[in-house]
C-alpha cells in the first residue's frame, strides 16, 4: 500500500509541475490559466493527503514531511482561495501563495532525488533544501511588483 501511495504522490507531483509551469506560461486571465490553476490545486491536494499518510505510516523516519506537507499546501490553498474570492490585494496573495508552493514541490524534487547525481554527493544537503527558496523568493516579489502595477489605477496629476 505505501508503494501504490508513493507512486500516486510522483503522479501527483509530476502534474503539479507541468500544471505550475502552464499556469505560469499562460497569460493572466480566465480559460487556460484558470483551467491549469485547478489542476495544479487538485494536485497539490493530492500530494498533500498523500505525503500525510506516508509521514502517519513512517512516523519515526517521516515526521517532518508531514509538517512540510501542511506548511507547503497552507501556500498552494492560500494562494488558490485569494485567486477565488479577489478580495482587496489578492493579487499578491494568489502570486506569493502559488508560486510559494511551486518552490515546495521543486524543493521536494530537488532534495529526493540529488543522491542520482554524482557530482552533486559532496554538496551538503542543506544546500538543496535552501537554493529553490533563495532562487525563487527574489522571482515572487518581481512578479508580484508587475502584477500590483498593472492593477493599480492611474492618479490624476495634480495641478
Amino acid at each position: 500500500m505505501f508503494d501504490f501511495m508513493l507512486m500516486v504522490h510522483i503522479a501527483a507531483g509530476t502534474i503539479c509541475l507541468i500544471s505550475g509551469l502552464m499556469a505560469m506560461s499562460f497569460r493572466k486571465k480566465r480559460g487556460r490559466h484558470s483551467v491549469s490553476g485547478e489542476i495544479y490545486h487538485g494536485a497539490y491536494i493530492v500530494i498533500f493527503l498523500t505525503s500525510t499518510l506516508m509521514a502517519v505510516w513512517n512516523w519515526s523516519g517521516s515526521a517532518y514531511l508531514f509538517y512540510i506537507g501542511i506548511f507547503s499546501y497552507a501556500l498552494a490553498l492560500t494562494g488558490y482561495l485569494a485567486g477565488k474570492r479577489r478580495q482587496k490585494g489578492w493579487i499578491g496573495t494568489h502570486i506569493g501563495g502559488m508560486l510559494g508552493s511551486y518552490i515546495a514541490v521543486i524543493t521536494a524534487i530537488i532534495v529526493v532525488n540529488v543522491h542520482k547525481v554524482p557530482m552533486l554527493g559532496d554538496v551538503p544537503i542543506l544546500v538543496f533544501w535552501l537554493l529553490p527558496t533563495v532562487i525563487g523568493s527574489p522571482a515572487i516579489y518581481a512578479v508580484g511588483r508587475k502584477y500590483r502595477r498593472k492593477r493599480q489605477p492611474k492618479q490624476p496629476i495634480a495641478s
